[in-house]
């Protein structure tokens, strides 16, 4: 039984549409509650987790395959194999500020806080500019850093730009695009070829 690690989320549903059209097996109707659920069929076993977790998941072996957001697999540094770039889950990683001050923290001179849950990718890009920035690691509500005065600048993820604007914030820079992306990982994905092989091939066939 090949194991498959998916988003948990409104990425999962994306990503479970698109396998039943290539004709994977779904996910057996059971308790919604479990984490690990066998496929109709029994061929596969499909691992409902965090969507930042699914490249770490991949990536140690514990899921054979997964479907993560591009962001998810940079920020964790994934060593994993990217066979797939899926037609979902587009977003971008951007920094954002407080509307009424927007490009006072992006100035060399001063040491903005970046309230952020993807501390790699942000040091990067502020290391990249020669801005000396400290980093603030938030797991959710990132936005409430510059409301309450725990941060000058966010860095996150944005898709429709709703949130910002609810909260007084506007997007100054995009530090990268994000889509879905079908990751394998690169012992089972040996140990597993013709298999897996033929799941992408199927998988391929009905993607725009």
């Amino acid at each position: 039984m090949l194991t498959i690690a998916l988003p948990k989320g409104r990425m999962a549903d994306d990503a479970l549409t698109w396998l039943a059209r290539a004709g994977w097996s779904p996910p057996a109707a059971e308790d919604a509650r479990k984490l690990v659920i066998p496929s109709e069929d029994g061929s596969l076993a499909y691992l409902m987790v965090k969507p930042m977790d699914v490249p770490v998941f991949v990536e140690q072996g514990a899921a054979d395959m997964g479907i993560a957001g591009l962001d998810a697999v940079r920020e964790r540094a994934a060593d994993v194999y990217e066979p797939m770039l899926l037609p979902f889950g587009h977003c971008r990683l951007s920094v954002a500020a407080p509307a009424d001050r927007p490009d006072r923290p992006l100035r060399l001179e001063i040491s903005p806080r970046v309230a952020t849950k993807y501390p790699r990718l942000a040091e990067a890009y502020f290391r990249g500019r020669g801005i000396s920035a400290e980093f603030i690691y938030l797991n959710g509500s990132v936005e409430l850093g510059p409301l309450v005065d725990m941060a000058d600048l966010i860095v996150d993820i944005i898709q429709t730009g709703s949130t910002l604007r609810a909260n007084n914030l506007v997007e100054l820079r995009e530090i990268m695009s994000s889509q879905g992306v079908f990751i394998v990982n690169r012992a089972s994905y040996r140990l597993h070829a013709a298999r897996i092989q033929s799941l992408l091939r199927a998988l391929r066939a009905v993607l725009p």
